[in-house]
């Protein structure tokens, strides 16, 4: 066995049981067609996503490599199949993880909204934002587009998405702005949006601006919850909704205090004193009713998308390398559950990494022996 094969063979012991049998469950294989394997099936798809190679540079490779003799069309009608199946060994991943769901199951449909940058291959290739939402629990792409990185109409903005009645959005300070706020109340949507100050003024009942610091430093234990009614002013009309706020512990708010210090010294410029007092809290606005949600599960909602925040934060830089496919829809969904699973993939390697014995595998999954008591 070579050494590109060997890797393969120990890849292949971190995808979640049953992979095999969803790939022909969810309609991704349905006959192998120039394949051997559902194996070979998904080793090509990794190589196009994985490696950033174009679809007619993987077919080459597969071919060169012995994995299977296609060519580019039938690899791109393979990864427009391949959506359910790459969405669910995402989700499977996610939750060996730790990344799932703990309450009941939501009465809304529930997104999660983002947006990274994507460039492609090479010193010129061009540079693209991709937009997405994605539900959750179940984390399957509702929304997605692409803009360019500069220009108008191509930043991060509430108002590209659209919602239904009954929405429940998960945004992070990106969006925080009221014309985004104002395009979902619009359409009978709701925000769970964390507060940047700066770009979403609150105000209060009669019109005045929140001063919210005074609130905040009645605030003095780590973990404590506190909300107040505040008001989204836009053009056409106030728009109700609450700021609730926890306070950080002491060691979360040290790591908040030296990411400050650290960015001040990368841009040289002087952070306001308020700002890092406002670091030592968490501050979400949110239009759902009290009578709905309470604080504590407002935050416990955005605790939630702050998961898959910190999951995409990992992935941005596996999810800049590569050729973005825009060919359809269908495939560009598939294309970023591929670019997630190889994440997730390195993800868990490097975990089972500080556990594995030096012959580096896990020995038990391997000989199918059982571990000493």
């Amino acid at each position: 066995m070579n050494a590109l094969d060997e890797d393969w063979e120990i890849l292949l012991r971190l995808f979640p049981p049953g992979w095999e049998i969803e790939a022909r469950r969810s309609g991704a294989v349905a006959r192998l067609r120039g394949f051997d394997s559902v194996n070979e099936v998904l080793r090509a798809l990794l190589l196009h996503v994985g490696c950033g190679y174009s679809l007619r540079e993987t077919a080459v490779r597969a071919k060169a490599a012995g994995v299977a003799e296609v060519s580019d069309v039938t690899l791109l009608n393979r990864l427009r199949q391949a959506e359910g199946w790459l969405q669910h060994l995402c989700q499977e991943l996610l939750k060996e993880g730790g990344v799932q769901w703990s309450g009941p199951r939501p009465r809304r449909r529930i997104r999660a909204v983002d947006a990274t940058v994507i460039k492609e291959p090479g010193k010129t290739g061009s540079q693209w934002r991709l937009h997405y939402s994605l539900l959750l629990p179940e984390l399957s792409c509702d929304f997605f587009a692409i803009t360019a990185t500069e220009g108008r109409d191509t930043g991060e903005r509430l108002g590209r998405l659209p919602a239904a009645a009954g929405d429940l959005i998960l945004a992070d300070r990106g969006y925080s702005n009221p014309p985004g706020v104002a395009s979902l109340a619009r359409q009978g949507a709701d925000v769970i949006v964390r507060l940047n100050t700066s770009t979403l003024p609150l105000f209060g009942p009669t019109g005045q601006r929140l001063s919210l610091l005074p609130k905040l430093r009645k605030i003095r234990a780590a973990g404590t919850i506190r909300q107040w009614p505040a008001w989204v002013h836009d053009q056409s009309r106030p728009i109700a909704g609450r700021l609730c706020a926890v306070r950080k512990t002491e060691q979360a708010i040290a790591l908040a205090q030296r990411r400050i210090t650290r960015r001040e010294q990368k841009k040289h410029h002087q952070t306001k004193p308020e700002t890092r007092e406002y670091a030592c809290y968490v501050l979400v606005f949110t239009t759902v009713p009290e009578s709905e949600m309470s604080a504590a599960e407002v935050l416990e909602h955005y605790r939630f998308r702050w998961q898959i925040e910190l999951m995409f934060k990992q992935l941005k830089s596996i999810l800049a390398i590569g050729h973005l496919p825009q060919y359809d829809p269908q495939s560009s969904r598939a294309w970023l559950y591929g670019k997630i699973l190889v994440a997730l993939l390195t993800q868990k390697l490097v975990r089972l990494g500080s556990a594995l014995s030096p012959w580096g595998y896990d020995l038990w999954q391997t000989t199918g022996a059982q571990p000493l008591a």
